[in-house]
């Protein structure tokens, strides 16, 4: 019995240190950081190109592309088929029935089709009587009308094709989508990161300020309440420090999720990586924009090609069904031969056949082509439309960056502006001519611009980034 328990015990024992190895491990592969320095968006991007799921999960439009068609080109198959029945009853042989085939199905709607059939008994249908070693077959059947220039396997293998061309358009769209989707959270933590350092610096200014304010009373310099009012400063600034800090945890988090390693782990960004400082020198690099030539030229963008693919797999369902117009009418011939003699060519054994059906008023028919005509139209101008306002959000995109780009321009030296106002002041309040509340004052009006400076650097990154997701140009 205590040999039982110590084996209980040391098993037990196992487990744990096999759970906690385990447990290590996957901690260890989700909290697998990037060293400690700059992390640039052009390698950001990299990393989310290469390793991401999502972009991984684009690369399956590619496949189900290329499995439909697969599936088309499985109509044309060659087909096996064999069908065999026997009846005995009361030791009597009624029949025995056998028919093999071979079809082979071929671009206009011709079928060839090889055969063999062996039946025997005293109660066969006269019908089916064969001679004794069988009977060989071969023969072609042809559509005449409906089916010979287009058909369902036809139109089928006609919009596999397409859909490789569509495939690869919705892929770079995908892959466009996610790209955007990844680079707006790069420039939400690089504008959190820079909000933290300037609040931190402000701060680290208050709590140095204040520390000179209250030996200068102690000095008798200055009164007491100017220690309130620096206090209030103060505190004003570590809870904006503060806030920012926890929005940049909460943005870095953010980013992880578009970090992958080459293993399909995900890593965590570490708290000391920093962002791109010069990011607004080399985004429009980096995205391959060129905002020189603004060319507007939407001919060969993916979703003007998507949409062009798909009008296109609209006609060929329109031709499909107004080839359901005309009659259909097939015609059969098979040459037909005892399996020793199929050889001898012996003509006038053979078996043919014709088959017509045709609806009297095509009601169905006609309402189906014209439903199809409508779908193209609107389809045509869908299209239209699209061309047309692709053009005008790539303008307008186009507008919006030079603009951005002179917004900061005159936010740069607004922010000069604020701060040799803070500096005349500073210098005021050394000689005793000015006060702690315009030092705030001053020093609110220098941090609000500093903050839009940021901001409008963010906005000006994201019309940057929305100009590459509109061109679409991965």
């Amino acid at each position: 019995m205590m040999i039982f328990n110590n084996i209980k015990k040391h098993l037990f024992w196992g487990i744990c240190w096999v759970f906690i190895l385990l447990s290590t491990s996957i901690l260890h592969a989700q909290q697998e950081s990037f060293p400690n320095e700059e992390f640039t968006y052009e390698e950001f991007l990299a990393v989310v190109k290469k390793y991401h799921p999502l972009v991984k999960q684009a690369d399956l439009i590619i496949t189900n592309a290329e499995a439909k068609l697969l599936k088309a080109r499985g109509y044309f198959d060659p087909k096996l088929s064999a069908d065999f029945s026997k009846k005995r009853y009361h030791d009597q042989k009624y029949y025995s029935v056998f028919n093999g085939s071979f079809k082979i199905p071929t671009w206009y709607g011709i079928e060839i089709k090889a055969a063999f059939d062996q039946n025997e008994g005293y109660y066969l249908n006269p019908e089916h009587k064969v001679p004794e070693d069988g009977l060989a077959s071969l023969g072609i059947t042809v559509p005449i009308g409906q089916g010979l220039w287009i058909n369902e396997r036809m139109a089928e293998l006609k919009k596999g094709k397409m859909y490789i061309k569509l495939g690869a358009y919705e892929r770079t769209l995908a892959v466009v989508e996610a790209i955007y989707e990844a680079s707006a959270t790069y420039m939400d933590w690089k504008m959190n990161y820079e909000k933290m350092m300037l609040y931190k610096t402000f701060y680290d200014n208050a709590v140095e300020r204040q520390e000179w304010i209250k030996k200068s009373i102690v000095l008798g310099e200055l009164s007491p309440i100017d220690s309130v009012e620096s206090g209030i400063n103060l505190k004003t600034r570590k809870l904006e420090w503060e806030q920012a800090k926890l929005k940049l945890t909460k943005s870095r988090l953010e980013l992880s999720n578009y970090v992958w390693s080459e293993d399909g782990v995900p890593l965590e960004l570490s708290e000391e990586m920093k962002p791109e400082d010069k990011l607004q020198d080399n985004i429009v690099r980096v995205l391959n924009l060129n905002p020189v030539s603004q060319d507007n030229d939407v001919t060969n963008h993916p979703k003007i090609n998507a949409l062009s693919t798909k009008l296109s797999m609209q006609q060929v369902d329109r031709k499909l069904k107004a080839n359901k117009l005309l009659p259909k009418l097939s015609l059969s011939y098979n040459y037909i031969a005892e399996p020793g003699y199929f050889n001898n060519y012996y003509w006038d054994d053979y078996k043919i056949g014709a088959t017509l059906s045709f609806p009297v008023f095509l009601r169905k028919e006609r309402a189906e082509v014209r439903m199809a005509d409508n779908k193209l139209r609107e389809a045509a101008y869908g299209l239209n439309f699209q061309k047309q306002a692709l053009q005008n959000k790539i303008k307008a995109q186009y507008a919006a960056l030079d603009s951005y780009q002179q917004q900061l321009f005159v936010n740069a030296d607004l922010v000069n502006d604020y701060q040799q106002m803070l500096d005349a002041e500073s210098r005021l309040f050394e000689m005793g001519e000015s006060s702690i509340f315009y030092i705030n004052t001053r020093e609110n009006k220098l941090v609000k611009s500093k903050v839009s400076q940021i901001e409008l650097k963010n906005t000006y990154f994201l019309a940057a980034a929305g100009l590459y997701k509109t061109l679409a140009e991965f």
